[in-house]
């Protein structure tokens, strides 16, 4: 087994916020977890932007009606426009940011390719992958239809940690509440919790201040090269 190999596993959201990215930065590998149950009302297919007026969530419309207890890998978009007010709606609000020039353009051409696509998965990794190239992240990110699942949520996380040789669990404090650490620790995996509750601010148009928003807020505000000197910086 590689030594300290640490593994990060995570359900896909649209245009995460910027620990999401943190997060994929941390690990030597990040597993899409989309073969997991959609849940409505979630980050799957919803960020948050800023605007003069507060905040608003940019959501992409899926099929959900007599769909229960589908795979997020397999939910499909509802009504293909979304992407044109996705922008219009980024543009409108962002069109006066710092680097509104630099970073506009990467995500208008996400935003027309995103267009083309029919299930929330491909849309989501489109956004990920990409942006992590843009900020030099070189996390391997992988799928976990690449592996084989089996047993409970524990025993299925533990799986894939064994498959792809990972001795070591980075994850959100959000699964603190179901994760067993012993259960990891009793297989030869030590279990990490990201902890995001000392970022700093950045320079954002619309205040007050909120760091709950996608990551393109942070992009549109700071560039690629800031975005990432803040993401490096948080790290250490």
């Amino acid at each position: 087994m590689i030594e300290h190999k640490k593994i990060a596993i995570v359900q896909s959201n649209y245009i995460p916020w910027k620990g999401y990215f943190d997060l994929i930065a941390a690990a030597d590998e990040f597993i899409l977890y989309d073969v997991v149950q959609y849940t409505k009302n979630d980050w799957r297919n919803r960020n948050k932007i800023k605007t003069p007026g507060g905040l608003l969530w940019l959501t992409i419309p899926v099929h959900h009606s007599g769909c229960f207890g589908q795979r997020i890998c397999d939910t499909e978009i509802s009504d293909t426009k979304w992407s044109t007010k996705h922008w219009k709606s980024i543009k409108t609000n962002y069109a006066k940011a710092a680097f509104f020039a630099e970073s506009g353009a990467f995500l208008e051409d996400l935003y027309i390719k995103a267009a083309t696509m029919n299930h929330l998965s491909q849309i989501n990794t489109l956004f990920i992958v990409n942006i992590c190239l843009l900020l030099g992240i070189q996390t391997k990110i992988s799928s976990a239809m690449d592996y084989v699942l089996s047993g409970d949520k524990n025993e299925a996380l533990i799986s894939l940690l064994k498959q792809c040789e990972g001795n070591e669990y980075l994850s959100g404090p959000a699964a603190k509440g179901y994760l067993d650490e012993k259960l990891f620790m009793d297989n030869g995996i030590s279990v990490q919790w990201m902890d995001y509750r000392d970022y700093p601010e950045y320079q954002q148009m619309h205040p007050p201040f909120e760091h709950g928003v996608s990551i393109i807020d942070m992009l549109l505000n700071l560039g690629a090269a800031g975005t990432m000197k803040y993401i490096k910086s948080f790290q250490g």
